[in-house]
């Protein structure tokens, strides 16, 4: 992605001092979520670096990975496929447990999401802690899912979220903080 489209696409993320609580600093995207030709800029430069590669599942997290991981999808002409918070998928389900800062969280996706071999790539809108993405890579590889790698709108790299993700693959994010 050329710097001017990048610049761009940066000015638009909105910063929300204290939100969801006190001395956190949001970077709230809806500015670029509303307006479709940053959308379509953001989502094409989230799957440059996959240049060609053929790709049959895009897994993405809920709820704003919902939003990214769609329409890569159907950019890439791939299947999407959610990751959700524990109860909330009508099927049989694997998932799993994970750590956050403050506490425990769980993440499922259907038994039959994925099949063996196939290529994913995993999509959100943000990777801070890495946890979340972690658990959801597990959950692809649990599955026999080849993981061509993870792609994030934003990166917040003072949180060194990435390297909570070890090696499973690039890590690709379009800005990061």
């Amino acid at each position: 992605m050329d710097a001017k489209s990048l610049a761009k696409l940066r000015s638009t993320i909105r910063d929300v001092p204290d939100f969801p609580s006190p001395g956190i600093l949001f970077k709230d995207i809806t500015p670029v979520l509303a307006d479709p030709a940053l959308l379509d800029l953001a989502i094409n430069g989230m799957i440059e670096f996959l240049a060609g590669a053929r790709v049959d599942k895009v897994v993405g997290i809920d709820a704003r990975g919902f939003i990214f991981g769609a329409l890569i999808a159907q950019k890439l002409g791939a299947g999407f496929i959610p990751v959700r918070k524990k109860g909330k998928l009508p099927f049989e389900t694997r998932g799993i447990d994970y750590t956050l800062e403050y506490g425990t969280n769980s993440v499922e996706m259907h038994v039959d999401a994925i099949l063996p071999g196939e290529r994913v790539v995993l999509a959100d809108d943000l990777l801070a802690t890495g946890g979340t993405a972690a658990a959801a890579q597990h959950l692809i590889r649990e599955a026999r899912g080849e993981l061509l790698g993870s792609l994030f709108f934003i990166e917040l790299g003072f949180l060194d979220g990435r390297n909570k993700l070890g090696d499973t693959g690039p890590v690709h994010s379009l800005i990061t903080f």
